[in-house]
């Protein structure tokens, strides 16, 4: 708990043993404001260009890296693995990649890069020494005593908990409002902007999409979901609003979205978010 305001969480997945076909060896994650550290304890991916369907004949990169710094996405992105994979994702909020390592995240935006390029000798070295960790339990632990006392060092003295991307959104613009040098809402957008890498009314965007999510999710335990209720009661003007920023921010329309979470291997990140 004492890392609020700086971990959103850890993600892991592994494949080993698991008869999933080609098509399902796609991983489809959304846009987002985070930072994130990847490892690949077993095997390796493939980057999807943007934008490019999720099939046998998609364009694609290898990631070179078996330890990857992914900035901010400003749009959704894909995965694919050839083969099994086992795998982590630290999710790092980005002003807490600013405090923790001087790192601006806006320059990493919609990029995944070796962590070499971005991050100091002792993030390197606490990288290597969770990749020769055996076992998952075992990595997150060395994550959090390497990054406790550290964040402890820098973290703003109003961080508010961090449980939904809105109170982060909040919690940010308060610390930019309350800076010692300068207070104009000029100054207040450019900090937000430095140490988030993108505008405050991005971001805002993002929390409003995700409580939209979580509604969604919550609303379909019960009943089938009322999109066009939903979409103004999270403050969307209405539902072709709501379907365009779901779009921007997942590339499905909120329908879509939801057959595929539920019906696609590839949209397990949904599934544990959910």
């Amino acid at each position: 708990m004492s890392l609020t305001g700086c971990v959103r969480g850890v993600m892991a997945r592994d494949t080993r043993g698991v008869p999933l076909k080609p098509e399902q060896r796609f991983s489809h994650y959304p846009a987002t404001p985070m930072c994130t550290i990847s490892w690949w304890f077993t095997g390796s991916v493939e980057m999807l260009a943007p934008g490019a369907a999720t099939t046998a004949f998609s364009q694609r990169s290898p990631v070179s890296s078996s330890v990857a710094f992914g900035g901010p996405f400003a749009r959704p992105s894909a995965t694919w693995s050839s083969g099994p994979v086992h795998g982590m994702m630290l999710l790092l909020l980005p002003d807490a990649v600013h405090y923790l390592t001087g790192a601006d995240p806006g320059n990493w935006m919609n990029r995944l890069v070796d962590v070499s390029e971005v991050l100091p000798q002792e993030w390197l070295q606490m990288c290597m020494s969770v990749a020769a960790e055996q076992t998952d339990e075992g990595r997150v632990r060395l994550i959090e005593d390497f990054l406790d006392p550290r964040w402890q060092v820098v973290r703003p003295k109003q961080v508010i908990g961090t449980h939904r991307y809105a109170d982060w959104v909040s919690g940010l613009a308060l610390h930019a409002a309350l800076s010692r040098t300068g207070k104009s809402l000029r100054q207040i957008e450019r900090r937000v902007l430095r140490w988030a890498g993108q505008p405050l009314r991005e971001l805002k965007g993002f929390s409003r999409a995700e409580r939209a999510f979580f509604e969604a999710m919550e609303a379909n335990e019960a009943e089938a979901v009322k999109w066009s209720g939903l979409a103004t009661d999270v403050g969307y003007s209405d539902q072709s609003h709501l379907c365009r920023q779901s779009r921007r921010i997942t590339g499905f329309t909120p329908k879509e979205l939801w057959d595929r979470i539920q019906h696609d291997e590839g949209f397990w990140p949904y599934r544990i978010w959910q």
